[in-house]
């Protein structure tokens, strides 16, 4: 299964996306500041103010003991630990993780629970053994 988030608004306190499964939207996202800092290049990464560098990254369902359930984990991501897809409303909810939801407010995704439990539905529907990967640019 593939997940490809595509930012779609680089502001100066947020980046707003879309998440596809399979090539077929599925919601918006919502992340911290875009700073350019993958691959070698000059950027500058602030702790739990950056979004994720582009980049394929394996997924791994696991349970978050900080959230106390089981959440999408983003393995491999360089410079971060830690990176998980969960529910929250605004950048101030995020230290560099994305958030789910619908963009209908400037900064803002609502109905973040909903669509983060959809999404850990859909993931656990896939075929036993079949891998998990997100594209991010």
């Amino acid at each position: 299964m593939e997940l490809t988030l595509t930012r779609t608004s680089k502001r100066k306190t947020y980046t707003t996306g879309r998440l596809e499964i399979d090539g077929t939207y599925f919601c918006d996202t919502l992340e911290p500041t875009w700073r350019d800092i993958g691959r070698g290049r000059p950027g500058r990464k602030v702790r739990g103010r950056t979004a994720i560098p582009e980049g394929r990254y394996p997924l791994a369902v696991t349970y978050s003991p900080r959230f106390g359930r089981w959440l999408p984990l983003l393995l491999h991501v360089p410079q971060f630990t830690d990176v998980r897809i969960h529910a929250g409303n605004t950048a101030e909810d995020t230290a560099g993780c994305i958030l789910v939801g619908k963009n209908v407010r400037p900064g803002m995704v609502l109905d973040s629970r909903l669509w983060l439990r959809r999404l850990v539905r859909k993931l656990g529907e896939r075929p036993l053994g079949e891998g998990l990967w997100i594209s991010v640019h």
